[in-house]
C-alpha cells in the first residue's frame, strides 16, 4: 500500500523546485558564456560545436543511469536526495574553477564535469515532481520548474550586466583574456548551485517510502550491469507516446544548439560588424547576448505560469505547438534586424518556446510511464535532448562553410526553420487520455 501523497499549496510547489534555480544558473552560465570563453582562448568558429559535446555526451551517458539507480536507491537519506546533493557539489566546483581556464583543452575538460555534475542531479530531479506529487499537480510541479529555469537563466545571463551596472569594468581582463565580469558571475554561480538544492531539501524533503516499496525495489537485483539491462528494458517497453516524442525533440534541440553556439557570433556580426574576440565591439555583443538571454527568460518565467491554465483547458500538445512556431518566427527574424532595440520582439517568442519546452512535453511524458520506472523514463526522455545535440556537434561543422557560408547568421536562420518542423511534428504525437488535457 501506497502512501497518499499530501496535496501540496503553491508556496510549498515552490520550494520543492527551487533546487532547479541552481541548476538551470549553471546551465546559463554555460548557454550564455561558453562560446566567448571558448573565443576569447581562441577557438575557431566552426570548431565551436565540437567544444560543446561534454553536455549532450554526459547526458547520454549519466541521465539514464542516474535515473535507473535513482529508482532502486533505499539510503537512509531518501531515494534521489543523494544525487542532488553529489551533483550540486561537483557543479559548485566546476563552475568555481572555469573562468580561470588558462588553455583552450581545461575549459573544455571542466566543462565534462560540469555538465555532469549538472546531469546527476536534473534527472533525479524531474523524477522527484512525480514522487512527491498527486498526478492532478503534476502540470503546475513541472511548469513551476519551468519557471525556475526561466528565472535562473535569466539571472545568469544577466549578472555580467549587473556586475558593470554596479560599476565593474566590462573591459578588464585576466591574462587568458577572459572578461572580469564573466569570472565574477561563474564565482556567484557556484553559490547559488549548491545553496538553492540545500534549501529544497530542508523545506521539502522526500517522501518516506513504505515498507512494501522498500521490500520491491530491495527484492530487484543491483549492480551496474542490471543497471543497464533495466536502461535497455525500458527502452525496449518504450511507450508509443514516448517514441513519438522523439522526433519534436530531434528537431526542437538541434534548433537550440545552434542558437545558444551562434548567437553571440550573429549579434557580433549584424549588430556590431566585427568577429574580433579582442574587440569592444565583441566584448558588447556578449553583454548584449546576456541582456536578450535574460530577457527571453524572464518571458519563460512569467509564461511557466501562464501557461498553466492554457495546458490545462486545450492540452500541452497545442500549447506547445503555438509556442514552437512563434520561437521559429522570431530565429528567422533575427539576423535581419540590425537595430538593437527590435532585437527584444523575436525574444518573446523564444521565451515563450523555453517555458514551454520545459514543461510541455513532461506533462506529455508523465501520464504515459509507470510509477515504479519514472526515474529512469525520465532519464532516457532525457537522452532525446541529447541525442540531437551530438548529431548537431557532429554534422554542423560538415557543412557550415560549405551550404551555411561560414556566416553564423545562417545558422540562427537553420534554427528557426527546424523549431517549425518541432511544432509540425507535435501534431503526431497520441496522449494517453489520462494526460490528454493536462496531466
Amino acid at each position: 500500500m501506497q502512501i497518499k501523497k499530501p496535496h501540496l499549496s503553491f508556496w510549498q510547489i515552490v520550494n520543492m523546485n527551487f533546487g532547479f534555480f541552481g541548476i538551470q544558473f549553471s546551465f546559463g552560465l554555460q548557454q550564455s558564456s561558453m562560446s566567448p570563453i571558448y573565443s576569447y582562448l581562441g577557438a575557431d568558429e566552426a570548431s565551436l560545436p565540437y567544444l560543446w559535446l561534454a553536455g549532450p555526451v554526459t547526458g547520454l551517458l549519466v541521465q539514464p543511469i542516474v535515473g535507473a539507480m535513482s529508482d532502486r536507491t533505499t539510503s537512509r537519506w531518501g531515494r534521489r536526495t543523494p544525487y542532488f546533493l553529489i551533483g550540486a557539489i561537483l557543479c559548485s566546483l566546476g563552475l568555481l574553477a572555469m573562468p580561470f581556464s588558462p588553455t583552450l583543452w581545461m575549459a573544455a575538460s571542466l566543462l565534462w564535469i560540469l555538465d555532469a555534475a549538472n546531469n546527476v542531479t536534473m534527472e533525479p530531479y524531474r523524477a522527484y515532481v512525480s514522487d512527491r506529487l498527486d498526478k492532478s499537480q503534476h502540470s503546475i510541479g513541472f511548469l513551476t520548474q519551468s519557471a525556475f529555469t526561466g528565472l535562473g537563466q535569466t539571472l545568469a545571463y544577466l549578472t555580467p550586466s549587473i556586475l558593470v551596472f554596479a560599476g565593474m569594468n566590462k573591459n578588464a581582463v585576466n591574462s587568458s583574456n577572459i572578461p572580469h565580469i564573466v569570472i565574477a558571475a561563474f564565482l556567484i554561480g557556484a553559490v547559488f548551485s549548491l545553496g538553492s538544492v540545500l534549501w529544497t531539501l530542508k523545506t521539502t524533503p522526500e517522501l518516506p517510502m513504505t515498507e512494501e516499496e522498500v521490500a520491491v525495489i530491495r527484492s530487484q537485483p543491483h549492480g551496474f550491469q542490471h543497471t543497464l539491462g533495466e536502461i535497455f528494458s525500458a527502452i525496449n517497453d518504450m511507450p508509443t507516446t514516448m517514441k513519438q516524442l522523439a522526433w519534436m525533440k530531434l528537431f526542437q534541440w538541434y534548433a537550440m544548439f545552434c542558437y545558444w553556439q551562434y548567437i553571440m557570433l550573429c549579434l557580433a556580426k549584424t549588430i556590431f560588424a566585427t568577429n574580433d574576440p579582442a574587440s569592444e565591439g565583441f566584448r558588447d555583443a556578449g553583454l548584449l547576448n546576456g541582456q536578450l538571454g535574460a530577457f527571453y527568460n524572464f518571458i519563460a518565467f512569467i509564461a511557466a505560469f501562464a501557461l498553466v491554465p492554457f495546458a490545462k483547458r486545450l492540452g500541452p500538445k497545442i500549447v506547445h505547438s503555438v509556442c514552437l512556431v512563434l520561437a521559429g518566427i522570431g530565429m528567422l527574424l533575427i539576423p535581419e534586424i540590425q537595430n538593437k532595440q527590435w532585437l527584444w520582439l523575436p525574444m518573446l517568442g523564444i521565451g515563450l518556446a523555453w517555458a514551454s519546452m520545459m514543461g510541455n512535453p513532461y506533462i506529455m511524458l508523465a501520464g504515459s510511464i509507470p510509477k515504479e520506472r519514472t526515474g529512469v523514463y525520465m532519464g532516457i526522455f532525457n537522452m532525446f535532448i541529447v541525442i540531437p545535440m551530438i548529431i548537431q556537434i557532429f554534422t554542423l561543422p560538415l557543412f557550415y562553410r560549405s551550404l551555411l557560408g561560414g556566416n553564423p547568421e545562417n545558422v540562427i536562420r537553420l534554427a528557426g526553420i527546424l523549431l517549425l518542423f518541432a511544432a509540425a511534428s507535435v501534431g503526431f504525437v497520441k496522449l494517453q487520455k489520462s494526460n490528454a488535457n493536462d496531466h
